[in-house]
């Protein structure tokens, strides 16, 4: 009965929100004030597609029953990551995982790699992974690179993915490796738990709605993702993400190199017209065939063909060159050397960076010296990838979060995904305001990162709902901008009368008022039996730390800034005190909210202002807003209760 009701309310949700939203681009922005009302009515834009995108998500609510039985020859390995968790932690974790009554090994992936982590290891009778010696002065990426390393030391056909608080049911996998029958499947992934949270939850971590109704919708368009824990993956999946990965790596570098190949050929060529016909000639049929080479890469042809095919070309267009000054070639030639290449001390490879290629393109190159950089270009192309530990790479990298871009990779490939809704490991929330804004700042970033470099719009293989599943999560961290419009537009109309729509009367009241309620009760029938309103005030209330994600996911991707990669702290951090650094924005928001309220009142009671229903309106708005920013100041002053005996496994 939930799914017909839940998508009459969609529907109605979509469509009253349609209307309203076409009235106020049509009707009622107050133009006059348009550097508030264009503002405003983008942000009630945004807000009506991510209704449309909560709708289509739980559209197709798949409500799972139990696997199938698991096949008993299906080998597993476990996976517990660290990197500087406690050893007790990390040993109860190991513990149980060893107690998971389906055959399986357990391994300690110890991204540390601290003696006493492997002592206890070896004497609970785990396996211990640490990184090999290739891994040294090479990029770590963090868990994905933790999760890679490992693939390549062990031999399960599944790999139950665990984070180093994460105590495992020991029924966990006999009740998800059952999935695994159907040969498309490639990743099981289960609900997270948190044991240290109270009823009150104000740091909201639980996440119920997420973990619920909104993995199940994902599911039923076969776009639920990998939430990096708690997960079950197959092994040939990975693996073929990570030789897929591995080729277009190859062919991105290849096409860059001969892109730079022709503005060097272009300029070359253009020089030497007049005094060098012949050279100019060789020259621009060389840019042909690096041409021709491009085309072919794009059209699906295999990398060493292509490449054999133009240094073919190169060496045909090298004996058609005379060179009138020996001078000007052993200039060139002595550039050539003097670029900041690298010889790989293992392949003994020539290895160019981008100052490389952006030198080469600039330079002036004589006919021959022209030939011989577009030469040293294309053999520059390390198949090996030296920069890298590992030539394949099955976990992304792209992402200081794995789990969605690695998922949104198999997805493309055409694998599918399950969302197993039973809580079968039970792990550590964060238990103060500073930890929690780091994990969630993480997250932010990494979406976004992933959204700024494969966009799942425009990703090949994806189908349409899988690329509407994976943008909307997206979507939702670009609120932050959103809601401050929210927050400044009703401060703007109590103080100063400033109208962002042209009338607060009675078509907005009748516009308005069905949509809001219309979408609460959509809410409401979605999450029934559920505690939503954390989330719902998180949306809003964490806003400054939603446009710090976007700034410096933005700053990384486009100007390659780090972001770096805090592992979130599975203790408790002692501390004192109001963090008043920490909520500061929603400090002054609250105080400029109460002040306003004081200015509208005062301006209705004197005249000032002469709409009632517009300063009633605002006066509401401005209540919400502080409702729901007062989560953020729960939260600071909470304090997790202390266990009353601490654990000593």
């Amino acid at each position: 009965m939930r799914a017909p009701l839940t998508r009459v309310l969609g529907t109605l949700t979509v469509l009253l929100g349609t209307i309203y939203v076409g009235w106020r681009w049509t009707l009622s922005v107050y133009w006059e004030h348009w550097w508030i009302a264009v503002p405003l009515a983008l942000a009630e834009t945004y807000a009506l597609v991510d209704g449309y995108l909560f709708t289509l998500t739980v559209w197709r609510m798949k409500q799972r029953g139990r696997a199938p039985e698991p096949d008993p020859e299906t080998t597993v390995d476990v996976f517990i990551t660290t990197y500087n968790e406690p050893v007790e932690m990390v040993v109860e974790t190991a513990r149980a995982a060893k107690a998971i009554t389906y055959p399986h090994e357990t391994w300690v992936l110890d991204d540390g790699d601290r003696p006493e982590m492997a002592a206890a290891a070896a004497e609970l009778g785990v396996g211990y992974v640490t990184r090999n010696p290739d891994w040294r002065d090479k990029p770590r990426h963090a868990k994905a690179g933790n999760l890679n390393n490992a693939l390549f030391v062990t031999e399960g056909e599944l790999i139950l993915i665990l984070d180093a608080d994460q105590v495992p049911d020991p029924a966990i996998l006999e009740r998800t490796v059952g999935w695994f029958r159907d040969p498309e499947v490639a990743l099981v992934q289960t609900p997270q738990w948190f044991t240290n949270v109270t009823d009150s939850d104000p740091l909201g971590s639980q996440a119920p709605l997420f973990y619920g109704p909104i993995q199940q919708g994902k599911d039923g368009w076969n776009a639920a993702f990998f939430c990096g824990s708690n997960a079950v993956l197959r092994r040939d999946a990975l693996m073929q993400l990570g030789i897929v990965g591995y080729v277009e790596e190859v062919e991105v570098a290849v096409a860059d190199a001969l892109r730079a190949a022709d503005r060097i050929l272009a300029r070359a060529a253009r020089d030497a017209a007049r005094e060098a016909p012949r050279a100019a000639d060789a020259l621009r049929s060389l840019r042909g065939a690096a041409e021709e080479a491009r085309g072919r890469l794009a059209s699906g042809a295999a990398v060493g063909e292509v490449t054999y095919a133009f240094q073919g070309a190169v060496d045909a267009a090298s004996r058609e060159v005379v060179d009138d000054d020996l001078a000007a070639i052993r200039r060139d030639l002595e550039a050539v050397a003097s670029l900041p290449m690298h010889v790989d001390g293992k392949a003994g490879e020539l290895v160019l960076d981008d100052l490389a290629l952006d030198r080469l393109s600039d330079r002036d190159w004589s006919p021959l010296g022209a030939v011989e950089s577009v030469r040293d270009l294309v053999r520059a192309v390390d198949v090996d990838r030296p920069d890298e530990a590992m030539p394949v790479m099955p976990m992304a990298t792209i992402s200081v979060t794995e789990d969605m871009a690695t998922c949104m990779r198999l997805h493309s490939l055409g694998w599918r995904s399950v969302y197993h809704h039973e809580v079968l490991a039970h792990g550590l929330a964060p238990e103060d305001l500073g930890t929690m804004l780091g994990q969630r700042l993480r997250w932010a970033q990494g979406t976004l990162q992933v959204l700024l470099r494969e966009n799942p719009l425009t990703r090949r293989g994806l189908t349409v709902g899988q690329r509407l599943m994976y943008f909307a999560t997206m979507w939702s961290y670009l609120s932050g901008f959103a809601a401050v419009v929210f927050l400044v537009a009703p401060v703007v109309y109590l103080c100063f009368g400033v109208l962002p729509v042209h009338a607060y009367g009675l078509t907005f009241v009748i516009l308005f008022t069905p949509y809001v309620v219309v979408n609460q009760l959509l809410f409401y029938v979605v999450g029934y039996g559920v505690k939503t309103w954390r989330g719902h005030q998180y949306s809003l209330a964490l806003f400054p730390l939603w446009i710090r994600a976007c700034v410096t996911a933005g700053a990384n991707v486009f100007l390659r800034r780090p972001l770096g990669f805090v592992v979130t702290p599975k203790t408790r951090t002692e501390g004192g005190g109001f963090p008043v650094r920490l909520v500061l924005p929603q400090l002054v928001a609250t105080v400029v909210l109460v002040v306003a309220s004081v200015v509208g009142v005062v301006r209705l009671w004197t005249g000032a202002a002469d709409s009632v229903i517009g300063t009633g309106v605002n006066l509401v708005w401005v209540l919400y807003d502080i409702v729901v920013i007062s989560v953020i100041f729960q939260a600071a002053l909470y304090r997790a209760p202390t266990p009353e005996k601490e654990s000593t496994a």
